[in-house]
């Protein structure tokens, strides 16, 4: 049996502290200084657990490239931006997105490039993609990204960020933990006692959740800092993550490991722990401090309005048959709403500061489920 330090470290605290809350277990599988699983290795592509949309095809970093060049513009093109990208994998997305930037050369010497990375694996990759590009800062935050204009890509960021699940029972909703079972291995449980006053703040589809429904929620944090730093300093933030469009119940928590789901309770540490985004939470928060909201709409249609299929019919044009038929598959796989598409699942949402009143590919009228 493999060793398994970090499970060993997690039933430890539990004996003597207790049963331990969904979001500190998931804090620790992930964040872990030495046994985390996003600070010691590389998790993409074939070799790792899962592939992430840049790693399907060049199209969607050149388009998310292009979208940036057209909110510079809709800025008034500034002489200096920040691109800051959280989460930037191995670099593939900003390459991509840099290469399509090239041809705006005003925009493109207006650059400073900053990576918001904390895995030092994958901060090597990333300045080894990455090393013809001047300009360019890795933050651990980005609290810790300087001032100024700025256009943030968040693509598969905020799945990983902890989440709080609630159980409903009929006494109120309880913060579900982690303990141990007879047999010493993991398992759900939930708090002893209801937390206070917790449905007051719900939204109503979740408040009539039948008993035993689950119910996940994150802190705005860090939502609210992308939003505030747009609406003071001029700019836009894009997100693309999966989750759904509306808050509502639903147990989503779950682990992914060489491409296939796993028992998230199973080997903390050693599989990509994750749940859903409720992109009706973000928008209000961004809201609540006074940026604009524009979307969410599903990842399909953003690309679809933003070019991929005038993109992927000029790369077609000049390929072989084998590199044309890929080019094919992989628009298939970021726009297709089916099972193994990624144009439904995954959503994206746009925030700015005020005067951006449209920005390409969302509009404020595609609004989907509004407030309630």
């Amino acid at each position: 049996m493999t060793e398994q330090p970090l499970l060993n470290e997690i039933k430890a605290l539990i004996k003597s502290s207790g049963p331990m809350p969904v979001w500190r277990y998931m804090e620790l599988c992930l964040m872990h200084p030495r046994y985390g699983y996003y600070v010691s290795r590389d998790p993409l592509g074939r070799e790792g657990d899962f592939t992430t949309a840049p790693e399907v095809s060049q199209m969607f970093g050149e388009l998310l490239g292009l979208w940036t060049a057209s909110v510079w513009k809709q800025m008034g093109s500034p002489q200096f931006l920040r691109l800051i990208e959280l989460g930037p994998g191995r670099g593939t997305m900003m390459a991509d997105a840099l290469r399509a930037l090239r041809v705006l050369p005003p925009l493109y010497q207006a650059l400073h490039i900053h990576m918001v990375e904390v895995n030092p694996v994958l901060r090597e990759r990333q300045a080894a993609t990455l090393s013809s590009v001047r300009n360019i800062t890795w933050h651990d935050s980005i609290d810790d990204v300087p001032e100024g204009p700025s256009v943030i890509l968040a693509n598969e960021y905020f799945d990983v960020l902890p989440i709080h699940q609630m159980v409903r029972h009929e006494n109120g909703w309880h913060e579900r933990v982690i303990e141990i079972d007879p047999n010493g291995r993991l398992q759900f449980g939930a708090a002893a006692e209801p937390t206070p006053r917790f449905d007051v703040l719900l939204p109503p589809l979740v408040r009539a959740a039948p008993v035993g429904a689950v119910f996940e929620w994150r802190p705005d944090g860090e939502v609210m800092k992308l939003a505030t730093r747009v609406r003071d300093q001029d700019g836009a933030a894009l997100i693309i993550d999966y989750g759904h469009l509306r808050s509502d119940a639903g147990d989503t928590f779950q682990a992914i490991a060489r491409h296939t789901f796993t028992d998230p309770l199973k080997a903390p540490g050693q599989a990509d722990v994750t749940a859903h985004v409720d992109f009706q939470a973000l928008a209000r928060a961004a809201e609540d401090v006074g940026a604009r909201v524009h979307g969410p709409v599903t990842q399909g249609d953003f690309l679809k309005r933003v070019g991929i299929d005038t993109r992927a019919a000029a790369l077609i044009q000049k390929a072989t048959p084998e590199v044309a038929t890929d080019i094919s598959v992989a628009l298939k796989r970021l726009t297709d709403t089916g099972r193994s598409g990624m144009g439904s699942m995954f959503k994206v949402l746009g925030i700015s500061e005020p005067r951006l009143t449209g920005i390409a590919g969302l509009s404020d009228l595609e609004r989907a489920g509004g407030n309630g």
